[in-house]
């Protein structure tokens, strides 16, 4: 017998779209830039610093991030600037709080 949260193709998808978001932001590092994106817009050389990791794996990071549609740049001179897009977030807390509602 298939759970209810697996009974119709909206929430079957809504389920496969909370894994896949869960699985990229389970990184540690990445939890730690989206924490440190928080607070407002950052640039690559702040960020690098504040993590104390290498700037290439905050790159690296950012790139997946970035990819998954939560996080969004714009070239500053020679930096790269980060910030949370507020939107995409909130469709993945509502997301994850639609999963988790059927527990209660």
């Amino acid at each position: 017998m298939e759970p209810k949260c697996c009974l119709n193709k909206q929430t079957i998808k809504e389920v496969g779209q909370t894994a896949a978001l869960l699985k990229i932001v389970a990184e540690k590092n990445r939890l730690k830039i989206l924490c440190t994106l928080k607070s407002g817009e950052r640039c690559v050389c702040d960020i690098w610093q504040d993590l104390d990791i290498p700037q290439n794996l905050v790159s690296h990071h950012l790139k997946v991030l970035k990819d998954a549609g939560l996080i969004d740049f714009r070239k500053d001179g020679l930096k790269m600037i980060y910030w949370i897009k507020k939107k995409e977030m909130s469709k993945f807390n509502s997301l994850l709080n639609n999963f988790l509602q059927s527990y209660e």
